[in-house]
């Protein structure tokens, strides 16, 4: 931990970022094993990253955004940061269902998830990259990386939703997993761009705290929720309130 610790932010969000996606791809890699993943599993494991994901949300990165605020009140900055946050994934997602993408080596349904994916992993990725550079001493530090855990639980899931429907179109397992894990991909720039910019620009620090905790709520109302719930609604809510206790635990009492 020491090691880890004695490097620079950027550095550190850099090595999180590559296990967020390495989750990604692992996910992905399932389809080299079966045509399809089973319900209860993945009901399970979405409910939990999803459950993980809002704890985080409050307590990596709203909280810390409430401490960062002064230039303006801290109620005014955080709400802002939030309501922009949210509407950068409700803005995109509403793009992407009313235009008619053409997707002529996906489809144009598994097109439209892929590229959601992908751009929600945008904001994921530089809302890690804020939390290091918000971190402070080892504590700080440590729930960064539990905050980092969580998303990357989440793409595990992520990762396999995108690569078995690609596969049960009929295309290879080898290309399914290609495609699965490059969506993750764009996290590693867009988290190292989050822990630079938020390092450099002091004052940027709570928007951006905000502005990711806003995005990650509406991934996970957007797409989590319902995926988890369309299943079996006990499993879905015994994973969405084990994954927000565990990550309560984790924070509150380690971090």
């Amino acid at each position: 931990m020491q090691w880890f610790l004695s490097l620079e932010t950027w550095v550190q969000a850099l090595l999180a970022s590559l296990m967020t996606y390495s989750a990604t791809a692992l996910g992905a890699s399932l389809v080299f094993f079966s045509k399809r993943l089973h319900r209860t599993a993945l009901t399970a494991l979405t409910g939990g990253a999803a459950g993980i994901m809002i704890a985080a949300s409050f307590f990596s990165l709203l909280l810390p955004a409430m401490e960062y605020a002064t230039a303006l009140p801290v109620w005014l900055t955080v709400t802002l940061g939030f309501l922009l946050g949210g509407a950068f994934i409700v803005g995109s997602d509403f793009l992407l269902t009313k235009k008619r993408i053409a997707f002529r080596t996906l489809g144009r349904r598994n097109g439209l998830l892929y590229v959601a994916v992908t751009l929600h992993n945008i904001p994921e990725g530089m809302a890690v990259g804020v939390a290091f550079a918000a971190a402070a001493g080892m504590q700080g530090v440590f729930a960064a990386l539990l905050f980092a855990v969580g998303i990357a639980v989440q793409n595990f899931p992520e990762g396999a939703c995108v690569a078995f429907p690609l596969r049960a179109e009929g295309m290879s397992a080898g290309k399914a997993f290609a495609f699965s894990q490059g969506s993750g991909l764009v996290e590693i720039p867009a988290c190292v761009l989050g822990a630079v910019a938020a390092t450099f620009i002091t004052g940027l620090m709570p928007w951006a705290l905000a502005f990711s905790a806003g995005a990650m709520i509406a991934v996970v109302c957007s797409e989590l929720i319902p995926e988890c719930f369309a299943g079996n609604k006990t499993v879905a809510s015994f994973g969405v309130v084990a994954g927000f206790c565990l990550m309560m635990i984790l924070d509150l009492a380690l971090g």
